[in-house]
């Protein structure tokens, strides 16, 4: 049944030629059996002319419903001058008012409509029934009309419902439209995070290797042992800078997040003490210090504290000199973290540290105001009183509306 109904629909016009020669049988047996009878107007030539064409009308509504129309007003007139009485194929003028009020222009609709309302009026007028007052006459005419108008009615309210589902389909369309832009936004916006955090990555591990390679360089001949453990932090820390690009390198070829083995949690501040640990056997004094009740924080806050820590420390290393030491403090607000990081080396012009180093290619404070503005923090920073760099901030525990 489904495919016969597939089939129908994709043949309309098969499927109106069909009625059409039905509604020929009909009519022509209608047209043949009152020829001659008491009451039958016209002649029998023109009777059946006027019901092959209204047959046609039938056959090719849908394919050409306006110029049916007017092809079906035409015969009507045709049937009033030629005195050719009302016959079953009369009912075409229902099925082509239907059809323009349906799928017509809105011309041809009206057209429907003011014919329908008066055609029934004016067969009345031309074949008054016998031995009826006038009152009843105007009664049948008023009756004839109603399923003029029921099929006119009809027709609209379809051709309404199909402009409602159409708008539906485009509404669904644009959102769907707008729902893949939105999502490549977001995929470009994670990648230019992916992006940050291979930066952050490479720039620390990067420089506690060039620190532990200066330092095992130094003492190579004088304290093998220290230079061996040198050698070996230079050895872990390769290590984890490698299998975080692996992990970070493999969500921008794929463009999305893979479960596997290789992929990790994000950084969070429980890891600072292990990152401020790393940078002391570096050879980077760091005091590190935690004030008030430690508690969960939102991922992105404490990724962020996270990051804002390792670049600091990457720049003490960079441009802090070989006696710099430096400070961190973490304190839990009621409703904020606080992170004050403080250096005591000789320091470096403000500008590189807005560049993100001495080549300027890092992300620095851009970076770091980047991070701390997307949830809803501020940043200060500069040089301390004294000699040194101070960054300080705070992350509120809800982001900013």
């Amino acid at each position: 049944m489904q495919r016969l109904y597939d089939f129908l629909r994709r043949h309309p016009t098969w499927v109106d030629s069909f009625w059409a020669v039905a509604l020929l049988g009909l009519s022509g047996l209608s047209v043949v059996n009152l020829n001659g009878a008491p009451g039958q107007h016209g002649s029998v030539a023109a009777a059946i002319t006027v019901t092959v064409i209204l047959c046609v009308v039938v056959a090719l509504r849908r394919r050409y419903p306006e110029p049916m129309l007017l092809v079906a007003c035409a015969t009507g007139l045709a049937q009033l001058v030629l005195d050719v009485g009302t016959t079953l194929a009369d009912f075409a003028m229902l099925v082509i008012t239907y059809t323009v009020a349906a799928v017509g222009a809105r011309w041809a609709s009206r057209l429907a409509l003011a014919v329908s309302l008066v055609a029934a009026t004016l067969a009345q007028i031309r074949w008054p029934a016998p031995e009826s007052s006038f009152a009843g006459q105007i009664a049948i005419a008023v009756f004839q009309t109603v399923p003029f108008a029921l099929a006119w009615v009809l027709g609209d309210s379809m051709r309404t419902r199909r402009a409602y589902f159409a708008q539906l389909e485009e509404r669904a369309a644009r959102l769907e439209k707008e729902r893949e832009a939105q999502s490549k936004v977001a995929v470009a916006a994670e990648r230019a995070r992916i992006a940050r955090e291979l930066h952050d990555v490479v720039a620390h591990n990067v420089s506690v290797m060039v620190v532990q390679a200066d330092g095992a360089a130094y003492v190579l001949d004088t304290a093998p042992d220290q230079a061996k453990k040198a050698l070996e932090t230079i050895s872990s820390t390769g290590r984890q800078a490698l299998a975080e690009m692996r992990r970070l390198l493999g969500v921008l070829r794929t463009g999305e997040h893979q479960e596997s083995g290789e992929y990790v949690p994000q950084p969070d501040v429980e890891q600072i003490d292990d990152l401020i640990e790393k940078c002391r056997s570096a050879g980077l004094p760091v005091d590190f210090k935690v004030e008030g009740t430690p508690r969960p924080l939102p991922s992105g806050v404490e990724l962020t504290a996270y990051r804002i820590v390792q670049e600091a420390l990457t720049n003490t290393r960079k441009h802090g000199g070989p006696n710099a030491g430096a400070s961190v403090r973490l304190v839990y607000f009621d409703d904020g973290l606080g992170l004050l990081v403080e250096d005591d080396g000789k320091g470096a012009p403000h500008e590189l540290y807005e560049e993100g180093g001495a080549d300027g290619q890092g992300h620095g404070l851009i970076g770091m105001r980047e991070r701390v503005g997307m949830v809803g923090g501020t940043l200060d920073a500069g040089p301390r009183p004294g000699g040194g760099f101070r960054i300080s901030v705070l992350l509120p525990l809800k982001p900013a509306h």
